[in-house]
């Protein structure tokens, strides 16, 4: 399947409609109509924001990631370098093996909160 047929694929899927689509990433209706109409991928400075807005990741946009038999999608996490979550990340791998446990503990206790 190529690249733009995931890509309707996947806006039919959530029930999204090209100008949906168009206004949340940014690219023109006229671009994304010729995607379809003259058989043409998107630029790859534009997968990412794809990806993001289709809640998928670049593997299974790019190379049908779980279309293939025994292939294996890897378990990957994209996050902002400005946002608190990488900070929390920085944080936990400078802390020792003890203060990971503690800290481990902290976060389950919560989740048992809601």
């Amino acid at each position: 399947m190529k690249i733009h047929d995931k890509i309707f694929k996947r806006i039919k899927e959530l029930g999204m409609t090209q100008k949906e689509f168009s206004e949340k990433t940014g690219i023109p209706q006229s671009t994304i109509s010729d995607w379809k109409g003259k058989n043409l991928n998107p630029a790859v400075d534009k997968i990412m924001i794809i990806c993001n807005v289709l809640g998928m990741t670049p593997n299974e946009l790019l190379a049908g990631a779980g279309e293939k038999k025994g292939y294996k999608q890897p378990d990957t996490l994209i996050i902002d370098k400005n946002g608190m979550e990488y900070e929390i990340i920085r944080e936990f791998r400078s802390m020792n093996d003890t203060q990971k446990q503690r800290l481990m503990g902290y976060v389950n206790a919560l989740k048992e909160l809601n």
